[in-house]
């Protein structure tokens, strides 16, 4: 935990986090096998940094959650802030199962919602701080998911791999963005930020 500190009490909800993600996983994929000795630095710390790059984001909404990457993480972070939401849209009924089991047993302040990712402005009601994707899809696609939130005032935070530079690239020949890129501190990928997103005509 030394990559991204936190609470006792956050720490005992990812702790229930994780037993209740390694007794789902083997029924259902949630991440990669390989990955699963590595969870506390992979994943739980890869999504928690993100809470320092908007510290005053208190509802959030996590697109194609999966096995709840950053979307739990940042719910569990978030469960001692007055007024936070977590929402998170996931697309395969299992694994929404499996997302909603985990808002329970961690009490954090989170929203499942069963959706195509496309669909999830219509169901996010109230504002939304910031929006957020891991591993989802390409950079141009997930500002169009997203861009409808960036439209009412939502920051972007997507965690990238290492061939972000190409992902910019071809993000830019659709939409006139100005993004702001942060390194990873767990490994070597990035973070892209962007405030606001205009398509091309």
């Amino acid at each position: 935990m030394k990559l991204a500190p936190v609470s006792r009490e956050t720490e005992e909800r990812l702790d229930r986090y994780i037993a209740l993600l390694r007794e789902w996983q083997a029924k259902t994929n949630l991440v990669a096998p390989s990955t699963l000795p590595n969870l506390w630095t992979r994943h739980i710390a890869d999504s928690l940094q993100l809470v320092d790059l908007a510290p005053a984001a208190k509802r959030w909404a996590d697109l194609g959650s999966g096995g709840g990457f950053p979307g739990v993480v940042l719910a569990c972070a978030m469960a001692g802030t007055s007024g936070a939401s977590v929402h998170l849209v996931e697309r395969i009924a299992k694994k929404a199962a499996f997302l909603r089991e985990a808002i329970r047993v961690t009490t954090s302040p989170g929203v499942v919602h069963l959706a195509e990712i496309g669909d999830n402005v219509d169901r996010i009601t109230g504002p939304v701080d910031c929006v957020t994707a891991r591993a989802l899809a390409p950079l141009h696609q997930l500002i169009g998911f997203a861009e409808p939130l960036m439209r009412q005032g939502a920051k972007a935070l997507f965690l990238k791999g290492q061939d972000v530079e190409a992902e910019l690239t071809e993000a830019a020949k659709y939409w006139n963005i100005r993004p702001q890129l942060h390194q990873s501190r767990t490994g070597d990928g990035w973070i892209v930020e962007l405030d606001a997103a205009e398509r091309r005509s």
